[in-house]
């Protein structure tokens, strides 16, 4: 182990290394920053595009934008130049953009919110304390849609978050113009008499891919949020009262082989800024009826599916509560976390599929001395099941998931505009005598002034009040050179046997410590061939810490790049050259199972999205020092853009593991593994139709099939490695099938408001009886298990600071 030890340490320092001996570059010298002098105005503003009224020749012009991406620094081009002009008012900032630009090159695909598509776009980046920390960024396409986020150096942009403000486009004889009106209530900004914010102003130049930005964003620095210009001039303001309202109404019919079902429901999302700084969101009656579907896997592993998070109330605005990795929060209201005891003859009646959300309220923001805090809370109500004596016909009712509480604090504190120290604590407290939990994190970022170089890591503790209290630690160190064409980066892991966050947060593997470096190349302007060149090399090693056995070896490098054409390329290879163990495969504590070498690859191509057609490719494969044991696939999918209206894709995912060596099940004193073929196929397509900016038809449809099917049984021997097994004869073949289709309909009718219409049917079935027909399965599974949804949902935001003229 010494050795191997010795290996890895040289590696990151061969790294560290190379890089420094490669190149020596001076320390970046960060340009001075352009500033902007806004002018207030007392005239009535129309956001119509056109940019007519009088004081937009007197305010004062943001020119000379600088392209970021791919020729970063090169000035944009005389016959493209943008324009931007900034006023105010006592309601809200305003922003006038002249974008010049041929009509024959414009490209202006319609979609939804936040999905920026096939479109030329412009925004601006603002930030009401100019520290540097968190933007809002708000975009316009040149079709009208709305793009708005939060964007924090550590977490890069939350698209989840939707501000309430105004835009419009207008096409010219020169080109295109943006007109904005940013209320107050949608940003956050101090009490302060004189305002100064930090701002940079952002367009894309769609057909030839190109991003300027008017203060110039030097790529040779990491950090892009340093790098915004100044906004002078605002006056005299007051953050406004930020209470809005949003009561909703829902209607739900549903129907399947057990009959139909009518439900109504009604509630209220509530949003108050309690001051400058901090906002307090709630849910009343929560309805997540209409919530994106789970692409649901058949799950051979050890270790649980990760599902994404789809409730906007757990997604919007949570950079703060993410930080950590302690919180997970598809833990609330996902399945009872109790076990039914059975008598003999007895059955349950009905398995409740979630916990219901009784209510859930965060209060989150920042100080203007950068002290950011966030507390989450939500209650779970208490679930029982019914179960049945199948011989008396006697029923009784059994706890499996008792009131519970979850929690979730954080401290954050930012300073010097790039670094921060951070504690976290997290806590889930179930009623009665269930088991509780407790996890918190001691996290620190620290950047040089320059944006040169990173140091961070993290110490965690956690709790569990079970049968048996546990507690258990993890900690982590890193370090980067964070600028120029060459970095690096390397640090260490230790996870104790007993840390366990898995009550409000996720996390599958435990009780190693490892090390881990990376090397990388960039170029930061064209070439002749490229747009884009990026070289990566990176390495991890990891030990089991009782037994010091290896349990990770990986060594992988990888070149993405894009051509002159703008289509993208990449090709990687990734290598395991030593003998590892497993030590959560057997699902047995002390037990292990060997992982053979192996090696493979991979690459892609993806053609430039800018066509009306454009296809993405990437096949993989790995070889395994074992017999006959190897692993193969690709996906695959094609994009049809038929008008600025009209979109069309579909996706195939085909995957092939050939005499794999997997756990299936314990029998009396032996663990039973199976050699066998997984065959996993999916197929999805999606399609969008918008009538306008506002307006969109969305459908989406999947059909997941796995299989696999058992060619022998093997024992697990005590050293790790097979011995074969003639005498286990159970069935263990599993052949798991997901059928999803959703057809929706929405319309922003006014800002922070919606109506939805949504139909949708699906099915998941699962058996031990092998069908390789793709088709006959999906029939089977459309027969027996298809449940049919329709629903209507209707929201509306009401503003206090309007709602208040009308009494």
């Amino acid at each position: 182990m010494n050795l191997k030890l010795s290996l890895v340490v040289s590696f990151i320092c061969t790294s560290i290394g190379f890089s420094q001996e490669s190149i020596s570059p001076e320390l970046p010298n960060i340009a001075a920053k352009k500033t902007l002098t806004v002018l207030r105005t007392d005239q009535t503003v129309t956001i119509d595009g056109k940019l007519d009224e009088p004081f937009w020749k007197n305010a004062q012009t943001a020119t000379d934008f600088v392209m970021f991406q791919p020729d970063n620094g090169k000035p944009e081009l005389k016959n493209e130049k943008s324009i931007v002009r900034v006023a105010y008012d006592n309601d809200g900032i305003y922003i006038g953009a002249e974008l010049y630009q041929d009509s024959a090159n414009m490209l202006k695909e319609i979609t939804q919110r936040d999905n920026f598509g096939t479109s030329d776009h412009f925004g601006i980046f603002l930030n009401g304390y100019n520290d540097g920390q968190q933007d809002f960024r708000l975009i316009v396409s040149a079709a009208g849609t709305q793009m708005d986020c939060i964007a924090t150096q550590e977490n890069g942009e939350d698209y989840s978050w939707d501000g309430i403000w105004y835009s419009a486009v207008k096409m010219t004889d020169f080109g295109w113009t943006v007109e904005m009106k940013i209320p107050y209530a949608a940003i956050r900004f101090s009490k302060k008499d004189k305002q100064v914010w930090g701002v940079n102003f952002f367009r894309e130049v769609r057909y030839k891919k190109q991003k300027y930005a008017w203060n110039k964003i030097d790529a040779n620095i990491g950090n892009i949020m340093q790098q915004a210009g100044v906004l002078t001039g605002i006056e005299n303001i007051k953050p406004p009262t930020r209470l809005f309202l949003i009561p909703y109404a829902s209607g739900y019919v549903n129907q399947n082989k057990e009959g139909t079902e009518t439900t109504l429901k009604g509630g209220m999302d509530i949003k108050y800024g309690i001051n400058d700084s901090f906002t307090l969101d709630a849910i009343l009656v929560p309805d997540f009826g209409q919530t994106v579907f789970d692409n649901k896997i058949l799950n051979l592993g050890p270790f649980e599916q990760q599902l994404n998070e789809n409730r906007a109330f757990f997604t919007e605005g949570t950079d703060l509560f993410n930080k950590g990795g302690l919180f997970y929060s598809r833990r609330i209201g996902s399945k009872p976390s109790g076990k039914v005891t059975l008598n003999e003859n007895e059955s349950v009646q009905e398995e409740p599929g979630a916990i219901n959300l009784l209510n859930a309220l965060k209060v989150s923001g920042r100080t203007s001395k950068g002290l950011g805090i966030g507390i989450l809370n939500a209650v779970t109500e208490k679930t029982e099941v019914s179960i049945v004596n199948n011989v008396t016909g006697e029923t009784r009712n059994e706890v499996v998931e008792p009131l519970a509480n979850y929690n979730v604090l954080v401290f954050d504190q930012r300073f010097r505009k790039n670094s921060s120290v951070s504690f976290v604590n997290t806590s889930v407290m179930r009623n009665g005598s269930y088991r509780d939990a407790n996890a918190s994190a001691l996290l620190f970022d620290l950047n040089t002034k320059a944006n040169t170089y990173k140091l961070s890591g993290n110490f965690k503790y956690s709790t569990i009040n079970d049968i048996e209290d546990k507690n258990g630690f993890s900690s982590n160190l890193y370090i980067a050179k964070t600028f120029g064409k060459y970095r690096f980066s390397g640090g260490g892991n230790y996870v104790s046997k007993d840390f366990n966050i898995n009550d409000m947060g996720i996390n599958f593997t435990k009780n190693y410590h490892n090390f881990f470096g990376n090397f990388s190349y960039r170029i930061l302007n064209p070439t002749k061939t490229f747009n884009s060149f990026y070289y990566n090399a990176n390495s991890s090693f990891e030990w089991q810490n009782e037994t010091g056995k290896l349990q990770n070896a990986w060594v992988g490098t990888s070149i993405n790049f894009s051509n002159k054409k703008n289509d993208d390329f990449g090709i990687g290879l990734d290598f395991n050259p030593i003998e590892t163990y497993d030590f959560y495969q057997p699902r047995t504590a002390n037990r292990y199972v060997y992982r053979p070498k192996n090696y493979g690859g991979w690459f892609y191509v993806s053609t430039n999205y800018n066509n009306p057609f454009a296809f993405d490719f990437n096949p993989y494969f790995y070889i395994y020092d074992q017999t006959k044991r190897n692993s193969y696939g690709f996906s695959a999918g094609p994009r049809f853009r038929l008008s600025d209206k009209l979109f069309l894709s579909y996706g195939i995912n085909f995957a092939r593991d050939n005499n794999d060596k997997g756990f299936v099940d314990k029998a009396a004193s032996d663990i039973i593994f199976a050699n066998r073929n997984v065959t996993t196929i999916e197929n999805s397509v999606s399609g969008k139709y918008a009538i306008n900016s506002q307006m969109t038809f969305n459908m989406k449809v999947r059909y997941y099939w796995s299989y696999s099917e058992i060619k022998n049984y093997l024992t697990l021997l005590e050293d790790g490695y097979f011995a074969p097994n003639t005498t286990y004869d159970q069935n263990n073949n599993d052949n798991f099938k997901s059928w999803n289709y959703d057809l929706s309909y929405t319309w922003w009718f006014a800002p922070g408001s919606q109506i939805s219409v949504l139909y949708r049917n699906n099915a998941i079935h699962y058996e031990q009886r092998l069908n390789k027909n793709i088709i006959d399965n999906l029939a089977h599974t459309l027969e027996n298990d298809l449940n049919h949804t329709f629903s209507v949902s209707v929201k509306y935001l009401i503003d206090y600071n309007k709602a208040k003229n009308w009494l």
